[in-house]
């Protein structure tokens, strides 16, 4: 089992919920979320995408209205593996 870093007082609305369960998942070692900012275009409902690799795993974008915030994930699954999990919790 992992761990979550809360280290922000202020997170996306909804994320952290989706992230104590993601952290729940085999071989996924820390969930860091991490700097909020605006972004362009909105996004109707929380949505979090895959963005580069790390040293230690990898970067994803959580978005929601014209809220991003970055959400770095340490773990040794593939970029497909991590994508198709963070996919099930998209569609919830």
């Amino acid at each position: 089992m992992g761990r979550l870093v809360l280290n922000h007082s202020t997170n996306i609305e909804g994320l952290i919920p989706i992230l104590q369960k993601l952290v729940l998942e085999n071989n996924i070692k820390t969930i860091t979320p991490a700097v909020i900012s605006r972004a362009r275009g909105r996004s109707s409902k929380l949505i979090i995408r895959l963005s580069v690799k790390t040293i230690n795993g990898y970067k994803a974008i959580a978005r929601k209205g014209n809220t991003a915030q970055e959400v770095f994930i340490s773990t040794e699954l593939s970029k497909d593996a991590l994508k198709e999990i963070i996919d099930l919790y998209n569609k919830k």
